[in-house]
C-alpha cells in the first residue's frame, strides 16, 4: 500500500462529496512495487469518485483542463500518467475549467 494525499479543488472536490482533502492508502498494482499517477487516477476513478466520471477521466488519464501536481511539480514534468508515486506523495487534481 502506498499512502498519498489527494486534494481537488477548483470544482472537482464537488465529485468527491464535496472533500477538498483525502488521505488514502492505495494499493500498488499488481505484480509491480511501485505505484503509478495513471494506477491513481483509476483507482480514485474507482473508489473515490461519487458522480459524473466523464467530468474527471478520459480514457487512461484526466480529462484536458485539469492539472495534476505530484508534491507541488506538474506531473508532465515526471512522465504524466507514468509518474511513480511514492508513499507520502501529495497529489493535486485542479479543474481550470469553470461555468460563468
Amino acid at each position: 500500500m502506498v499512502k498519498v494525499k489527494i486534494e481537488f479543488s477548483g470544482g472537482l472536490e464537488l465529485l468527491f462529496g464535496n472533500q477538498k482533502e483525502h488521505e488514502v492508502d492505495v494499493p500498488a498494482q499488481e505484480g509491480k512495487q511501485e505505484l503509478t499517477a495513471g494506477h491513481l487516477i483509476a483507482w480514485t476513478r474507482d473508489n473515490m469518485l461519487r458522480e459524473r466520471p466523464e467530468l474527471f477521466v478520459k480514457g487512461n488519464s484526466v480529462r484536458p483542463g485539469i492539472l495534476v501536481l505530484i508534491n507541488e511539480c506538474d506531473w508532465e514534468l515526471s512522465g504524466a500518467t507514468d509518474s511513480t508515486i511514492s508513499d507520502g506523495d501529495v497529489v493535486v487534481f485542479i479543474s481550470t475549467l469553470h461555468g460563468g
